[in-house]
């Protein structure tokens, strides 16, 4: 199969996607560092993924740490990693340390909302109604 290319400016080579990744600056990061929302979230916002942040109440849905819940305590851009309050493990020496753990790895169960994010969830379901999609409780009106 071949895909053509739908933007002329966007190159699809891995070698320069990687690099624009993994040389982002923080303002970029923040944005790659989104994770969905629990369905409860999806249905009252009307929005799929939102940027992680601090204070963010969040379950790990992949990995060794799979079920375990709890508040966003550290947002590693730098690292693009997350740390969890009472996710740690204990090192050879004694000292405790939180586990990172990728931001596509959790689902965000209680948002942290201000006036800012307030007005990002507000901006995307308008977008996202815009774009035609259908809600639920528009389909069981239909039927």
């Amino acid at each position: 199969f071949f895909w053509m290319k739908q933007n002329p400016s966007v190159s699809s080579s891995r070698r320069k996607s990687r690099q624009a990744h993994f040389a982002a600056p923080s303002n970029i990061r923040r944005k790659l560092m989104s994770s969905h929302l629990s369905k409860e979230l999806r249905d009252k916002h009307g929005v799929r993924s939102m940027p992680i942040r601090k204070g963010d109440e969040v379950i790990v849905v992949r990995g060794l740490n799979k079920t375990h819940a709890g508040k966003v305590i550290t947002v590693y851009r730098r690292k693009f990693r997350v740390h969890i309050e009472r996710l740690t493990k204990e090192k050879s020496n004694g000292q405790t340390v939180h586990i990172p753990i990728h931001p596509s790895n959790v689902y965000i169960t209680k948002l942290k909302i201000d006036r800012d994010r307030k007005n990002l969830i507000e901006r995307k379901a308008a977008h996202n109604k815009s774009k035609g999609k259908w809600a639920k409780k528009d389909i069981s009106s239909v039927d």
